[in-house]
C-alpha cells in the first residue's frame, strides 16, 4: 500500500527554464572565442601591437571563463536531483559567475600593467595588419553577444506558472541568470577592448599617435575592472544568501495586512535563477493558521519553496 503522504513529496530542482538553451549558446561562444583568441595572439606578436595582444590575451582568459560558465551549466544539470544539495543546484551558475568575475578582474589588472609598461617603453606597431585582425575580433564579439542574447530587464518577472504545491514560478528570464550574465559581460568586455584597439591603431597609423595604443589599454582595463567588481558583488550576494528586500517586503505586507498575524522571523534567499526560498515564522490570532498564511503568500510568485512556522498568540 502506498504512503498517504506520497503526493506531498517534491523535488528541489530550481534551474532556470532556459537552462539548456543558455548552455548551448555558451558552448558556441566558447568555440568562437577560442578560434579568435589564437588568431589575435599570433597576430599581436607578429605586428607588435599592445592593443591587439591585450585583446588576444583578454580573449584567452575569457575563453577560460566562458568554459567555467559552460561547465557550471553541465554540473548543475547532472546533479539537479542529487540529495547532497538541500536546495538543489540552482546557485551553481552564480558560483561560476563569481569565478568569472575574479578572472575578469585579473584580466583588467594584467592589461593595465602591460599597457603602462608599453607607455613607458614604446614599441613598433604594424598598424594596418593589426587593425584588420582586431576588426575580425570585434565581429566575433558581436556574433557571440547575439548568440548569448542576454536580457538586461529587471530581475522580477510578473508571469505565473503554478506547480502542484500551489506556488508560482516566474517565466523564463535571462536577466536573472548570473552565469549567462557573466558570459555576456566577458563578451562585451572583449568587444570594448576591440573598439578601443581599433581607435588606437587608426590614430597611430594616420595621426602618428603611437602613445594612444597603450592609453586605450589603460582605459579598457579601468572599465573592465568596474564591470568585474559589479558582477562580483551581484553573485556574492546570491552565494551569501542575501535577503531579497523586494520579496521580503511583499511577504510582510501580505501576511500582516489583515491584522491577525505578525511575522517574528523571516528568511528570504535566492536558490535559482528564477526561484527564491522563504522561511516565515508567524505569531497569529485564532482567525489565522499555517494554511491561511500559505494562501496569502501564493501571489508572491518569486517564492518557489515556502516553509511556514505558525504559533498561536
Amino acid at each position: 500500500m502506498s504512503s498517504p503522504h506520497i503526493n506531498y513529496r517534491h523535488d528541489h530542482v530550481f534551474l532556470g527554464p532556459a537552462h539548456d538553451e543558455n548552455a548551448r549558446r555558451t558552448l558556441w561562444v566558447v568555440a568562437l572565442t577560442l578560434v579568435m583568441m589564437v588568431g589575435e595572439i599570433t597576430a599581436g606578436y607578429i605586428t607588435g601591437s599592445m592593443a591587439l595582444l591585450a585583446d588576444g590575451f583578454h580573449m584567452a582568459t575569457h575563453a577560460g571563463a566562458l568554459g567555467i560558465a559552460a561547465a557550471a551549466y553541465g554540473y548543475a544539470k547532472r546533479h539537479a536531483y542529487s540529495q547532497r544539495y538541500s536546495f538543489g543546484t540552482g546557485k551553481v551558475g552564480d558560483l561560476g559567475g563569481f569565478a568569472s568575475a575574479l578572472i575578469l578582474g585579473m584580466v583588467a589588472l594584467g592589461i593595465g600593467v602591460e599597457s603602462v609598461m608599453r607607455l613607458l617603453q614604446p614599441t613598433q606597431v604594424q598598424f594596418g595588419t593589426a587593425t584588420l585582425i582586431v576588426i575580425a575580433g570585434l565581429i566575433v564579439n558581436v556574433i557571440s553577444a547575439l548568440l548569448l542574447g542576454y536580457d538586461h530587464s529587471h530581475g522580477h518577472s510578473h508571469g505565473h506558472d503554478h506547480d502542484d504545491h500551489g506556488y508560482a514560478h516566474a517565466h523564463a528570464h535571462h536577466g536573472n541568470d548570473n552565469n549567462l550574465k557573466s558570459a555576456y559581460v566577458h563578451v562585451i568586455a572583449d568587444a570594448l577592448t576591440s573598439v578601443l584597439a581599433i581607435v588606437a591603431l587608426l590614430a597611430g597609423r594616420y595621426l602618428g599617435w603611437v602613445w594612444l595604443d597603450p592609453v586605450m589599454g589603460i582605459v579598457g582595463a579601468i572599465v573592465i575592472a568596474r564591470w568585474a567588481w559589479t558582477l562580483m558583488g551581484t553573485t556574492a550576494g546570491v552565494l551569501l544568501d542575501q535577503t531579497d528586500a523586494h520579496v521580503a517586503e511583499e511577504i510582510r505586507e501580505r501576511v500582516e495586512k489583515p491584522g491577525d498575524a505578525t511575522i517574528t522571523d523571516l528568511h528570504v534567499w535566492r536558490i535559482g535563477p528564477q526561484a527564491h526560498a522563504a522561511i516565515v515564522s508567524v505569531l497569529g490570532e485564532a482567525t489565522a493558521s499555517a494554511d491561511s498564511i500559505r494562501e496569502r503568500l501564493k501571489p508572491v510568485h518569486e517564492v518557489s519553496h515556502l516553509t511556514v512556522e505558525f504559533r498561536p498568540a
